[in-house]
């Protein structure tokens, strides 16, 4: 394993539907590996529950977030912790304008995800119309 410093502001970004996930670190040795990442996010509906292959961890820095475990739901502050398990449905909503995050995964699959989600699914995209019916 080798040192990793990221400066403030530093890191590759993957704008996503839920925010900006800025990747700070891989870290990889013999015991496994782990991803570091910033998280700032807007407020906005919670996406349905998903089952992700990494475990999460969020450590939340700034504001207040809702996630949702397994059906259960918690109430998050800045100093709170929540994990996400691997293969466990799981959702997070921003309560009130923004958060930030610090989120940290198991393994180093979830970059990989984050890069091929943002470069495919417009951040900006709005939810398909029902077509209209003919009179």
């Amino acid at each position: 394993m080798i040192t990793i410093h990221v400066p403030p502001g530093e890191g590759r970004h993957h704008r996503m539907i839920d925010g900006d996930h800025i990747a700070k670190a891989v870290v990889r040795d013999d015991a496994g590996a782990f991803e570091v990442f910033e998280v700032i996010a807007p407020a906005g509906p919670m996406a349905p529950p998903h089952v992700s292959p990494w475990t999460g961890v969020m450590f939340l820095l700034e504001g207040q977030v809702t996630a949702l475990v397994d059906g259960t739901s918690y109430d998050v502050e800045p100093g709170g912790l929540v994990v996400f398990p691997a293969g466990t449905p799981s959702t997070f909503a921003v309560v009130g304008e923004s958060a930030r995050f610090l989120a940290i995964t198991s393994g180093d699959g979830a970059g990989r995800f984050f890069a091929d989600f943002a470069s495919t699914v417009p951040v900006g995209r709005r939810r398909s119309r029902r077509p209209r019916s003919s009179r």
